[in-house]
């Protein structure tokens, strides 16, 4: 199950998780978010305990988006000790998402 963030959730959720959290900007009528999703998915399955994956949509939750200056959707930012280390922008195959969260948690 995803984490679902929201404008008001979002910096208690990112403050209190233990591990990595992806979180994945988003909106409903995105067609390369529609793409992404499973493998986002897959990735919360495979990576369960060593990294949290959360949802974000950017028109339910603008002032979050606005915040992290997303401009383009799909966009995925890794947070590690509630800071953004590493954004990815646009359609991201599963091999390219993988490598960069295996490359942050071996810091």
């Amino acid at each position: 199950m995803d984490l679902v963030l929201t404008d008001l959730n979002f910096d208690e959720e990112l403050k209190k998780a233990t591990v990595p959290v992806l979180v994945d900007f988003y909106a409903d009528w995105c067609g390369p978010c529609k793409m992404i999703a499973p493998i986002i998915d897959e990735i919360a399955g495979e990576m369960a305990g060593k990294l949290v994956v959360g949802k974000l949509d950017v028109d339910k939750n603008s002032q979050t988006a606005q915040k992290f200056n997303i401009m383009s959707i799909p966009t995925l930012i890794i947070f590690k000790n509630g800071q953004p280390v590493k954004q990815l922008a646009g359609y991201q195959g599963k091999e390219a998402i993988v490598k960069e969260i295996d490359n942050l948690l071996k810091l």
